[in-house]
């Protein structure tokens, strides 16, 4: 299958360039474009509507440290990167808005295969796939063993 648009959802942890460097290979293979997402998850998503706190100085850092990661990780890789976002709110709903918004045709996202209990709850990865507008392909990151 040819791939056009691929989505590149990135934790921008330091298991990210594992999972760009599969989008990157497709993009070459394919001739498709590259959009980079990094989501920013709402405190008060997070944390269930109401923080006490103001939240806005947490906020404006959260997504200055994102512009320069994904500044790294854009810098890393070979191909051209068409766009990078960085958005807020629900991990997976937002990687949905966003791959109806650019109409892509793959999102490629890290997958950290767990098991036991994060397994029964589910993972980003997991929740990706469901309701998706699109393939998805997740890629199989493995923390190190200490």
């Amino acid at each position: 299958m040819m791939y056009s648009r691929i989505l590149l959802a990135v934790d921008l942890t330091d298991e990210s360039i594992k999972v760009a460097n599969k989008a990157v290979a497709l993009c070459k293979a394919t001739g498709a474009e590259l959009t980079i997402l990094h989501v920013i998850e709402s405190l008060n998503y997070a944390y269930g509507g109401d923080v006490p706190i103001d939240i806005t100085d947490i906020q404006a850092q959260l997504q200055e440290t994102a512009k320069e990661r994904i500044a790294i990780l854009e810098a890393q890789l070979d191909v051209p990167v068409q766009e990078s976002c960085i958005s807020q709110g629900g991990i997976e709903s937002e990687i949905h808005r966003i791959a109806e918004e650019k109409r892509v045709d793959l999102i490629v996202v890290g997958s950290h295969g767990r098991h036991g209990l994060a397994l029964l709850l589910g993972s980003t990865a997991n929740g990706v796939l469901h309701g998706a507008p699109c393939d998805v392909l997740a890629v199989k990151v493995a923390k190190d063993k200490d």
